[in-house]
């Protein structure tokens, strides 16, 4: 049960961080897998992929095919929604952050 409570928890901050990065620059899936692996979040592609999938379907994110090595790289960056979608979510977690923290 807490397992299933905390994977819930947990997709939410991927979905923020995900919007954060992309924010920043183009991401690609391999380089978020790594990324998400650096703050202790252990998950799989077949996890991350859908939920990049659904950011986009969302609105949140829009993707861009390039051609790597003969390989097609799937790059996301945020879309005006997910910008919006982002701030209010810092602001949310700031408040949150700050009266939980003690």
């Amino acid at each position: 049960m807490e397992d299933k409570v905390l994977r819930k928890l947990f997709l939410g901050f991927i979905q923020i961080h995900i919007l954060h990065h992309a924010k920043e620059e183009p991401i690609y899936g391999t380089w978020m897998l790594e990324e998400l692996r650096e703050h202790g979040y252990s998950i799989s592609s077949g996890t991350l992929y859908p939920i990049l999938h659904s950011m986009d379907t969302d609105g949140l994110l829009t993707k861009e095919e390039k051609n790597v090595d003969g390989k097609i790289r799937k790059y996301y960056t945020t879309t005006y929604k997910g910008n919006k979608v982002l701030s209010e979510a810092r602001e949310k977690a700031y408040e949150l952050f700050k009266e939980i923290k003690d």
